[in-house]
């Protein structure tokens, strides 16, 4: 069997951590959780549950995974976000893992929380991620946003049984608050990437095909009225980035 560090990247996170540390059960042979200076006491909740706390300043979420995943303990890690929680059958596959561990990460199935409604439509679910490793064969990779695990090639993933239960936006203004700080960041790597023409096509079709695809396509008016408010936040997100796009490459110019 191997021994395995649950590895958890935080700010602020009071709220969520206590939910997600007396999830873990028995797999984590170590849990380190990596700050980066809460003002609130996420930092003694994390202790009062046994985990190991380093301080770190945050530079970007691809640096922090990576740095968190660097103090881990042992080479076998399972990342979580603070306002994710273990399922039983989600734990009992873990523990299978490392009984018999046969590849390089491991994706996991997660289950988000909208605001009280859970969502299995609409492209959300089971909306997969690698988040077991072994951090010796991959790691994290991206740019501002949206960072994934990479596992280096000729290597194998494998999939766990079970879901992680993802409690992300507990109100409709929360949602919008997020959306709003997290197109600002995509508009600027889409940028570095010299991504910079905005067009009516972008503008216009692009949103409303979010809309669409993801609201009738991918089945999300079966969440009723939770699925309206994603497919329609998320239309206008993408509205947002391509917007905040435009206006900084102006500006630029200017």
């Amino acid at each position: 069997m191997v021994s395995l560090s649950v590895v958890i990247i935080t700010f602020n996170e009071a709220a969520n951590i206590a939910r997600c540390l007396q999830a873990l059960g028995d797999v984590a042979d170590e849990v380190l959780v990596v700050d980066s200076f809460s003002t609130d006491n996420t930092v003694e909740i994390c202790q009062q549950h046994g985990a190991r706390v380093v301080q770190n300043a945050f530079a970007g979420y691809v640096e922090q995974k990576n740095y968190a995943t660097a103090q881990a303990q042992f080479d076998h890690v399972l990342q979580l976000d603070a306002d994710e929680v273990l399922t039983d059958e989600l734990r009992e596959s873990i523990r299978a893992a490392k009984q018999h561990w046969q590849h390089a990460a491991y994706s996991l199935a997660r289950l988000t929380n909208y605001c009280g409604h859970w969502v299995r439509h609409g492209g959300w679910y089971p909306d997969r991620k690698l988040r077991l490793y072994d951090r010796r064969h991959g790691r994290w990779t991206g740019l501002l946003l949206h960072e994934r695990y990479e596992v280096n090639p000729c290597y194998t993933t494998g999939q766990l049984a079970g879901d992680a239960l993802h409690y992300s936006y507990h109100s409709i203004a929360q949602h919008v608050s997020q959306l709003n700080k997290f197109t600002s960041i995509t508009a600027q790597e889409l940028a570095l990437r010299g991504k910079t023409n905005v067009s009516l096509f972008h503008l216009l079709l692009k949103p409303l095909w979010k809309f669409v695809h993801g609201y009738f396509f991918r089945l999300g008016f079966l969440d009723g009225f939770a699925g309206l408010c994603i497919a329609g936040i998320s239309a206008w997100g993408v509205f947002l980035k391509f917007a905040k796009l435009k206006t900084r490459t102006e500006s630029a110019v200017a």
